[in-house]
Parts: structure tokens; sequence; C-alpha cells
């Protein structure tokens, strides 16, 4: 009634005939249908950008950094679902077949103040129920950044393992380079939950018993470092931060039974055999590959085991290393988030790398480990137009595209095949859960990673997936339709004419 009553002012206002006004008002029609910022402003987070192309049927997932609530929404940018802790976002959560949500939280404990602080793994129901909480957090073992949730049900995580000086020092470790009272290193834990609240550990692996020195021979560990790749420089690097590794990722390939790790202060990836007892882990010897927890593979910076020159590197504090999923194009390859933080000039890129095999599983052993570039690299066309110095991550989607964070911009986007975007939303929540509002400048809503998942998904079957409204605040416009939809307006009128 007050667009009505606003058209007739207008109408005798400016003296229009009904023609006319009819065709004011398609005109305005038309641009709220194929450009809404036009009429109602400039869209600044929520659904920015979705083209024909794009995939429609799926939803995406995605934990604020921050905040205490993780989203899944749908491609028009709809909320499908959220999950509320008392804990802000540990940097990772994943959606589970039978529907449940598993997230790391971060702690409120003191211990080990590093960036990608966890503590808290928890699962909750589809609808928001806890179902279970386990702490992994005091002054010696702090999860952080990632973990994997196996299919048998048992989780893998990567957490600090604090060192005191002098262990670090009768290890070999340079005195006067510990800047703290204790050294950082790291561990992989596999955990079974057990009732509400507790966990066993049934597997483990740790860095420190596979590292080399060649600083002092009356010290442990004494060797030539470019002569044992498959063992970690004690001093590599120094002076470092105590947080002197800082692994920021972890994947498992079950048919492998290998460990995937990033590894981000050196700009590497590293492979492990999970197969070993935790005995053989400790050793290096045993498991299905004969050489206990040593690193079977190593991928992104000679220079760190001394077979390369700083112009050899190839990952820079790269993020989110996985293998490639089975049925997809370069299946059983490892795709790479790599930041390009520290590169001549800064810009983010994905990359594919093949690492070369005698057959599965087993790396071929010409040091520097190959390949010397990787096998396929998506960057922008105009490359600084891509960086995200820190978190971020990248997934190959069953038909080829690629749905990227941009974490530093809380940046979700999808590009096609031919490096297109063709979808894009920003995150409209920000640091302490604020909703923002659309038309506003973004601000503090980082995003460590985000994961797309089919609608063919188990987790979705049998649920509520009603979209409900955006979660920005005063959400402007996007008109998103599906290609069906589309295709389905286009026949009609065709056959309208006719």
């Amino acid at each position: 009634m007050r667009f009505n009553n606003t058209a007739q002012e207008l109408k005798k206002a400016l003296k229009l005939d009904s023609s006319t006004m009819h065709k004011i008002a398609g005109v305005i029609l038309f641009l709220l249908i194929t450009n809404p910022t036009q009429v109602f402003g400039q869209k600044t987070m929520g659904l920015i950008k979705k083209k024909p192309g794009s995939i429609e049927k799926g939803y995406v997932l995605f934990a604020p950094l921050y905040c205490k609530t993780t989203y899944l929404i749908d491609k028009c940018g709809n909320k499908i679902n959220s999950w509320e802790s008392k804990y802000m976002a540990g940097y990772s959560a994943y959606l589970q077949p039978d529907g449940s949500l598993i997230r790391a939280g971060h702690s409120l404990d003191t211990f080990l103040e590093f960036g990608g602080k966890g503590g808290i793994i928890e699962k909750f129901s589809w609808d928001g129920k806890l179902l279970w909480s386990y702490n992994i957090s005091s002054d010696s073992v702090m999860q952080h950044h990632d973990f994997y949730p196996m299919d048998n049900g048992n989780i893998l995580l990567i957490a600090w393992h604090a060192i005191p000086i002098d262990k670090a020092e009768a290890n070999g470790r340079q005195p006067g380079t510990i800047l703290t009272k204790k050294l950082i290193s790291e561990r992989i834990l596999e955990i079974k939950p057990k009732g509400t609240n507790n966990a066993e550990i049934v597997w483990q692996w740790s860095l420190w018993d596979h590292l080399v020195q060649d600083r002092d021979p009356l010290k442990s560990n004494f060797g030539d470092i470019g002569q044992h790749p498959e063992l970690f420089d004690l001093n590599y690097g120094q002076p470092a931060p105590s947080d002197w590794i800082h692994l920021n990722s972890i994947d498992y390939n079950k048919e492998l039974d290998q460990i995937v790790v990033s590894n981000h202060h050196q700009s590497e990836i590293w492979i492990i055999d999970h197969s070993t007892t935790k005995a053989e882990a400790a050793s290096h010897s045993g498991g299905k590959y004969g050489k206990g927890g040593d690193f079977l593979y190593r991928w992104g910076n000679p220079e760190v085991y001394k077979r390369g020159m700083s112009n050899n590197q190839t990952l820079f504090k790269q993020h989110n290393a996985h293998w490639i999923p089975k049925g997809y194009k370069n299946e059983g390859d490892i795709m790479i988030f790599n930041n390009g933080n520290g590169r001549d000039s800064a810009y983010s890129t994905v990359d594919i790398v093949a690492p070369p095999v005698s057959k599965p599983g087993y790396y071929l052993q010409d040091i520097p480990y190959g390949p010397e570039k990787p096998k396929w690299t998506y960057k922008d066309s105009v490359p600084s137009n891509f960086f995200s110095a820190f978190q971020s991550s990248a997934q190959l989607l069953f038909n080829g595209h690629l749905v990227i964070c941009g974490g530093p911009q809380g940046r979700l986007f999808e590009v096609d095949n031919l490096n297109k975007i063709v979808w894009e939303y920003i995150n409209p929540v920000s640091k302490g859960d604020t909703i923002l509002k659309d038309g506003t400048i973004p601000m503090r809503n980082s995003v460590f990673k985000c994961i797309y998942y089919g609608e063919d998904y188990n987790a979705f079957k049998g649920k509520n997936l009603d979209p409900k409204l955006p979660i920005e605040l005063n959400s402007i416009p996007s008109f998103c339709q599906d290609d069906k939809q589309r295709k389905k307006k286009k026949c009609s009128k065709k056959k309208a004419k006719k």
C-alpha cells in the first residue's frame, strides 16, 4: 500500500502517463532481478556472487574464529543449521555421516598460549545437544589447530609437546636458543572416545623420537643431517620461537594407513606411517613400510635437511595438506593451500603435488624429495588479488571445481575449471559472535577453513534442511536462483512465444 501510494504521488508530481509508469516499473524490476545492489546498495557480506555453473546442491560448513557458533549454509547463503558451544572455536570442525558435529574448542586455561590453540574436542548432535567432550590441555600436552575423525570413531589430532630446556639441550639443542622455559615440540595422538567426557590414547607419535643434530658429537642424536632426511634437524632455523614447528593440519589415508601433516614454520609437509605400534612409532624400524616413525616423505623446503637452498623452496607457510579422495581427478595426490607468506612477491596458490612412488605408499628416495614443482597450481590471474598470509584451506570438488577459504578475510569462494570465480561468500560473524550488518565493512571475521558437503552426504538424510534467513543483519537481497529454476523460466518463456 505504501509503495502504491508513493507511485501514485510520483505519477501526479511528474505528470507521467500510465504507459511511462509501466516502463519505469519494468526497469526497476529488471534491476532488482539482474543486479539488486544497484537498487539496495552494495553487498559486503553473506552471498556476494553466484553464477551459473557453480555447484548448487550442497552445503558449506565453517566455524568463525574467536566465536562459539559453527554454521552450515546453503549455496544461497541461507543458514541451514548451527551449533553453539561454550568455548570459542579451536579452529577445525567436521560434520559426521550420522549428522553429528565434531569441533575443537579453545580451552579456557592459560597453558601453552600460542596461535592455533584448541585443547577441547566436542561432539554435538544435529540438533545441538552436547554428546561428548574431552580435554587435551595441560602444561605438557595441548591439542591445537586440527584433527581428523576416523571411520572407526577414533580421532587423530596434533598436540603441542612441551620439552624442558635441560632435556632439549641434552638432546643436542644449541644452548641459548630457547627463549622461554620450554621448547614446544609436536605429537600426534589417536584417541578413542569413551563415555561422555573421556578418551583412551590408543596410538601416538612424537617428533622428539625422530631428531638429528650435527652440533655436538657428545650429545644425543648426533649425525649428518644431509644423510638423514628421514629425521628432523633439532637446530634448524635458529633463533626460532618456542612454538618451534607449528603443525597446522592433519589428514589420514586409510588405504595407505599413512598420515600427512603440515609443518608451518619450516614450510614442509611430512608423511608418516600409522601402521606402527606405539613402540615402533618411537623407533626407526617396523610398521608396514619398515621405517618406524621416521618420515616416509617430506616436501616443500629441502634446505631444512641440507639438500637444497632457499631458491629450491616451494612451500611458504602452507596450510591444509590433504590427499585428494579416490574417484576425483588427481586422486591420491596431495592438495595444499600454499599461503605464499615469504615468497618474493605476496600471493597465495592452491597446489597439487604428486609424490614420486614405486608403488602406492612407497616413496622414491631421490634426495631432495621430488617433484621439483607442483603438478598443478591455481592462482589468480592477477596473483596479488589472491593472498591469505595465514590460516585458509582449499578443497577439490567432484567436478574439478575448488572451494577455497581465504582465512584472514573470511572469504569463501568457488572456482570453476576455467579458474573463474562462480560463487563467493563473506563470513558475516565477527569476534565474540557479533553478527555484522550487510553493507558495512567486514572486520575480525576470520575463518580457519571451510568444508563443502554434497547434498547426498549421509549426514543430511532425514534432516530438516529448510533454509532459514541469511546470517548477516539487514541482508541485501541477492536473488539467488539455481540453474534448474533458471532453465525452467527460459523454457516457459520460449513456450509462451510459440
